[in-house]
Order: structure tokens, then C-alpha cells, then sequence
């Protein structure tokens, strides 16, 4: 991957000068690379990583594995997008193996995710089958650490 994107994948935060300073590039450089990285679609958003646990500790995350029979004109692509289009999803992606889309959903509370899964998607016509896993932990996202283990110092004997 480019070294820039690399950076802005890292710390969306970076000033166009601080990438600059880190690539050895001038600032005017920097700011049309990324004007024409955003204008070719390659840069699609910024977003911050969040705790989602810290943040509302109530709240649940879903993996969601659906068998899908693909449509004949636009194979997965018209299922994706209606499934994309809901509110509760935070991503979908066309997969290989043992399934074909995994949907990943946050939610309120299980009952609500459990109701989506049985009102919203098995509803789909295309959908034949779903597996759902709830999120327990996390502790990786988007190449960030999310969980730092806690130093347990119980037994620890000072001198």
C-alpha cells in the first residue's frame, strides 16, 4: 500500500504538512495527492477507532454469515447493496468459502440484532441461510489495538 495511505490509515489526524514533513514531500504535494486520492474513490471517509465498549457498554456487535443465491443479472451485488442500505449495518462483504456475505450489525441489546436477523434479513428472498456470532471482546480494529491487557498486581510483593 502507498505510504501515504498507509499514514492517513494509521492517523486520519495528520496535517497535510505533518505527512509531508514524514514523506519528505512538500505540503502542496501532499494536498493534491489526497485531493485526487478522495476524487478517484480511493479514499472513501475518515473515521476515528472507537471502544465501542467504553463508549456504551450496552450496546452489541454481530457478525452475521449469510448463504445467498446469487440474482441473474446482478449476481451478489443487488442483495449487498439492499442489505447495506439498512441502518443497524456497519459493513457488508462479499466472502469465499463456507458462506458468501458476512454482515457485520451493532445493535442496542441481542434481542434487537436477533430481531433484525429474523424480521430484516432471513426475509430476503436470496438469503437461504444465516449464522449469527456475537462480538464477546475486542481487541483489534482497523490495525489498532482496542483491549491493552491489565496488569494484574495482586501477589505482587514490594521490597
Amino acid at each position: 500500500m502507498d505510504e501515504l495511505l498507509d499514514l492517513l490509515k494509521t492517523n486520519a489526524r495528520l496535517t497535510d504538512r505533518e505527512l509531508a514533513v514524514l514523506l519528505g514531500q512538500s505540503e502542496e504535494e501532499i494536498t493534491r495527492r489526497i485531493a485526487a486520492l478522495e476524487a478517484d474513490g480511493v479514499i472513501k471517509g475518515y473515521s476515528a477507532v472507537i471502544d465501542e465498549a467504553k463508549a456504551d457498554p450496552n450496546s452489541v456487535k454481530a457478525l452475521i454469515e449469510l448463504k445467498v443465491t446469487p440474482q441473474s443479472q446482478s449476481g451478489y451485488d443487488e442483495i449487498a447493496c439492499e442489505i447495506a442500505d439498512y441502518e443497524q449495518v456497519e459493513s457488508v462483504t462479499l466472502m469465499s468459502g463456507g458462506y458468501d456475505v458476512l454482515v457485520s450489525v451493532k445493535g442496542k441489546n441481542i434481542r434487537e440484532i436477533s430481531q433484525f436477523v429474523s424480521a430484516r434479513l432471513a426475509a430476503i428472498e436470496a438469503v437461504t441461510s444465516t449464522v449469527t456470532h456475537f462480538e464477546l471482546k475486542s481487541y483489534k480494529e482497523n490495525g489498532i489495538v482496542i483491549h491493552e491487557e491489565e496488569r494484574d498486581e495482586r501477589g505482587l510483593i514490594s521490597p
